[in-house]
């Protein structure tokens, strides 16, 4: 008998994909999206959907025992740009949805968690180059405090109850399905959104600002494939380092030139730019690579051909 999957936060950027790919695996009936605003139409129509507001513990008990959920994926979350304008909910979503998922697991009501950390728990502190997977963290914004809150949780229901919590560390992750989420990336979805609509660009960055972006279908294998790994391979139960490809808002510009050559960018750094200078540059993901077999698909090149060919053909 196939596990059932929820995935609460089935409407965000990560959710609109990773539902699908789930439910390919799966099976559709097997894979339950929620979210507390409705799905796109394509996964409300392949499969069940709830409408959950996963700060009440109540209805997702209701939803787990409905279906008799085996496997959460944990995806709701007040990102980077949006909790520092809403500290006090940024707080309490990011962190009573984790808790409220973490206690579903210490009472044995599901088997397996997956739980998204991101780069945002490494601060200015942090070293920018190749970060390794054990470093100084010192998160300086709502989003990065609530994510390294969350990997000590998940190392510590890990060690006292042996709850099976899997996590990666994203970095800023690129797709083409959802509108980005109100990160300190989200320029690097925008950035092609716009350069086929108006052919132009105002970037909330500084042009040589480099970060480590991944393009979706890689992150979305990612999660799957670590979710899928043997529990003795999973080493790390706090979070694993995902490195992907690190650029700037200029190189990305040029990229994407070669396609629509009239495209024009300009810079207006705004309060995110605090937020990107806190960040790494690159990611060693060595771990994730040595212990269940992680490998990067996508380049700047070929994410770039794929971002822009989807949009023109779905748009």
């Amino acid at each position: 008998m196939k596990d059932v999957v929820l995935v609460v936060g089935s409407s965000g950027q990560i959710g609109t994909e990773l539902v699908i790919e789930l439910r390919k695996i799966y099976g559709n009936s097997n894979v339950v999206a929620s979210d507390i605003r409705p799905s796109s139409e394509k996964i409300i129509e392949s499969g069940p959907f709830e409408e959950l507001d996963v700060l009440n513990e109540k209805r997702l008990r209701e939803i787990i025992k409905k279906y008799k959920v085996s496997q959460v994926y944990l995806l709701a979350a007040l990102l980077s740009a949006n909790a520092e304008k809403n500290i006090e909910f940024g707080w309490r979503l990011n962190i009573r949805s984790h808790s409220n998922v973490l206690d579903l697991i210490k009472d044995g009501l599901v088997k397996k968690v997956f739980w998204p950390s991101s780069i945002a728990v490494f601060g200015l502190t942090t070293p920018k180059q190749n970060t390794p997977q054990y470093t100084i963290m010192e998160p300086n914004t709502v989003y990065g405090i609530s994510k390294q809150t969350g990997e000590r949780w998940n190392e510590y229901y890990f060690n006292k109850f042996n709850s099976d919590i899997r996590s990666l560390r994203y970095p800023g992750l690129i797709g083409w399905r959802a509108k980005a989420g109100g990160g300190t990336t989200d320029y690097a979805v925008n950035i092609f959104h716009e350069a086929i609509q108006k052919e132009k660009y105002e970037c909330f960055l500084k042009n040589d600002t480099i970060l480590p972006m991944m393009y979706m279908p890689d992150a979305i294998r990612a999660t799957i494939e670590i979710m899928e790994a043997p529990a003795e391979k999973v080493k790390i139960r706090s979070s694993y380092n995902l490195a992907g490809i690190s650029f700037t808002p200029k190189e990305l510009a040029e990229e994407i030139k070669t396609y629509i050559p009239n495209f024009k960018i300009s810079y207006n750094p705004d309060f995110r730019q605090e937020i990107a200078n806190s960040w790494p540059q690159s990611i060693d993901d060595s771990c994730a690579q040595k212990d269940w077999g992680w490998k990067l698909n996508y380049t700047l090149e070929k994410m770039s051909f794929d971002m822009i060919k989807n949009l023109k053909e779905n748009n």
